[in-house]
């Protein structure tokens, strides 16, 4: 049986990674009390002592308002620590799956990003993730990297779970309705990767539930499937909002490599929130 590490575990996509890789693989999940990916000694001692057939690095530093305020931070996990974590599958012989982002673009293009646009990022957050993805590439040989976008899943706070509780909350709530792009569930995600690796693929791979919407939709369909009518939402624009980092207008991603070497079909983001609502009242 194939070992699996995933590290940042008790994040919420290392949560669901590790249930679905339970299925079939001696999975093992660590997470920054038991290993500190900016220290490289540390990093390559515990890789090492595991030994796994493959490493899922979902560890990172994801506040993307804060990476604009603690730079530093920034690219010693995203980039620095992705490049320990390299070096250690390297010496171990571990495959490793990289998780970025769709931040590392700039939203100008205008139709779904292909794996091989080129990036541009807007914000610290999207630099330092790219800087990841370019030491994976210079390091490794045997890898995956596996972009996603607006992520949420069961065991984390996400902005389902922000809409939510706003709503509870307040009468009126703003949200962007200019960027544009494809919510992503966890449970989704995991599956997808699990089925990369099953097939031993190799490469960057964009990876997002199908169709896309904007925030401002996203909390529109999420309003309507918590019965919450008697709450408003009010589009504004992203200038409105004034967040430190600045975020890509249009990020959608093309999935066609997903679909066409990997023979992954992701399910259009309405079922995927319509059943994360079904999981979400059964807990």
């Amino acid at each position: 049986m194939k070992r699996v590490l995933v590290l940042g575990a008790q994040g919420m996509l290392g949560h669901d990674l590790l249930e679905v890789f339970a299925g079939g693989y001696d999975v093992t999940g660590l997470d920054i009390e038991n290993i500190d990916i900016t220290r490289q000694g540390a990093t390559r001692s515990a890789i090492k002592e595991l030994l796994p057939d493959v490493v899922i690095n979902a560890a990172g530093y994801t506040d993307v308002d804060g990476c604009e305020k603690k730079m530093n931070k920034a690219f010693a996990v995203n980039g620095q620590g992705s490049k320990n974590v390299a070096k250690s599958c390297r010496d171990s012989g571990s495959k490793l799956i990289y998780i970025s982002t769709d931040y590392i673009f700039d939203g100008a293009k205008g139709s779904p990003y292909r794996e091989d646009d080129p990036p541009n990022p807007l914000s610290i957050y999207g630099e330092s993730k790219l800087m990841g993805e370019r030491y994976v590439e210079e390091i490794l040989d045997d890898y995956l990297i596996v972009r996603t976008q607006w992520l949420y899943g069961k065991h984390g706070r996400n902005f389902v779970e922000t809409i939510l509780t706003l709503a509870e909350e307040r009468d009126t709530i703003e949200v962007v309705h200019d960027q544009m792009g494809s919510p992503t569930y966890t449970a989704d995600l995991s599956r997808a990767i699990a089925a990369l690796v099953a097939k031993d693929l190799r490469g960057t791979f964009h990876v997002s539930n199908k169709e896309s919407c904007s925030w401002y939709d996203f909390a529109l369909e999420i309003v309507r499937l918590s019965n919450a009518s008697e709450v408003e939402i009010v589009p504004i624009s992203s200038t409105a909002l004034s967040r430190p980092a600045k975020r890509p207008l249009y990020s959608i991603f093309n999935c066609q490599r997903l679909e066409q070497e990997a023979d992954i079909e992701m399910r259009v983001w309405q079922k995927a929130l319509r059943d994360y609502f079904r999981h979400r009242e059964g807990r």
